[in-house]
């Protein structure tokens, strides 16, 4: 929508005289909302207000045939508000007179956020989100987002403030932007131990970014690519807590220790060793390296790791597997060419041996 509305701004601009007004306005008029862009340019003719919409009317312009505020734009228009359920019609009181164009959308009404006392995300109380990003436009649209769903949104434009926002509001989980002032993301997870023991969704404005690589290599869980929509975003937050939920699980109900060659991995404790000395992994790491040890023997595909290392609602992106395993190999000291470990299957997955096989080489 904010794409219509720069078409049509812009096209009210380009006929009209500098300096004279363009007005903008919405309206309720139930069950819809029309928004109108109104200038007092060089009007349209009648005859040629059905053709304004045509894909085609840029090319009819050259030989002079088309109305002159014909073009691609308008048919850009027509098509972003008829995706969305509205229409687009234009009016205008001939030559001279300006010109008057509409949109409709479809209105709905928005249920207030569920309470404290009523079954949020978790089934009780609120869960609480902490935002942090120097860009208030992001910011107000995150807590928009949060709050319809039903999370306690905390946000945040001030790297300094994270700590003591930690500490007050205990949240959940933490959305935090990568591109802060002065600083940036991976510097306040390498400088507060408190963030890096929460779930972290890392925020960049560029797929693929280094410093994406580099935040999920320090810990956080997941990442989300400006621009984002609500339903995403509120889906990743579900995932990584989901995924969160599932660990402390694992530490509840453990399963018997693990132990092949010189790795252990004491899921009682959390506690991963290789040759006896302690192997830092992140969130995602030590997930990978569960859920392939609990399967030892067998090839398990990208389709069967990704939801459960990433979650049942993460997008089904196996190229999240082959970036996290080459991390967790090295961790692990393993050579991809002539693995110890994690062995690799084309085209299929990965395994790990059975406790008690071969040592490898044998």
């Amino acid at each position: 929508m904010i794409q219509v509305l720069i078409n049509l701004l812009a096209n009210a601009a380009r006929h009209s005289a500098e300096g004279a007004p363009i007005r903008l306005a919405g309206e309720r008029q139930d069950p819809q909302v029309q928004v109108s862009v109104s200038d007092q340019g060089v009007g349209i003719a009648v005859e040629d207000l059905p053709r304004l919409f045509r894909t085609f009317a840029r090319r009819d312009a050259e030989s002079g045939g088309a109305p002159a505020r014909a073009g691609f734009g308008l048919a850009i228009c027509q098509g972003i508000v008829e995706a969305h359920g509205g229409r687009i019609w234009a009016q205008s009181d001939g030559p001279g007179h300006g010109a008057r164009f509409h949109f409709t959308l479809p209105a709905t009404e928005t249920a207030p956020p569920e309470t404290a006392s009523g079954s949020g995300p978790t089934g009780g109380g609120r869960l609480r989100v902490l935002a942090v990003d120097d860009d208030p436009q992001t910011l107000r649209y995150v807590r928009d987002s949060l709050a319809e769903a039903g999370y306690e949104p905390i946000l945040t434009g001030h790297p300094d403030a994270v700590h003591d926002l930690i500490a007050e509001h205990r949240p959940h989980l933490v959305l935090l932007d990568l591109m802060l002032p002065e600083t940036d993301g991976m510097a306040l997870m390498q400088r507060i131990p408190e963030l890096r023991a929460l779930p972290v969704i890392s925020v960049s404005a560029h797929g693929g970014d280094h410093r994406v690589a580099r935040a999920l290599e320090l810990g956080a869980d997941d990442y989300i690519v400006k621009p984002f929509s609500p339903t995403e975003l509120i889906a990743r937050i579900k995932t990584v807590l989901r995924r969160s939920a599932l660990n402390r699980r694992l530490e509840a109900e453990p399963a018997e220790p693990f132990a092949y060659w010189e790795l252990t991995i004491d899921y009682r404790e959390r506690l991963v060793t290789l040759a006896g000395g302690p192997l830092q992994l992140t969130n995602l790491e030590y997930r990978m390296l569960v859920e392939l040890s609990l399967g030892a023997g067998r090839v398990q595909t990208h389709a069967e790791l990704l939801p459960r290392v990433w979650g049942p609602e993460h997008p089904g992106r196996s190229g999240a597997v082959r970036t996290l395993i080459p991390q967790l190999r090295g961790k692990l000291g393993d050579n991809a060419a002539d693995p110890a470990y994690i062995f690799n299957v084309p085209r299929v997955g990965y395994r790990m041996p059975r406790p008690g096989g071969p040592d490898p080489g044998e």
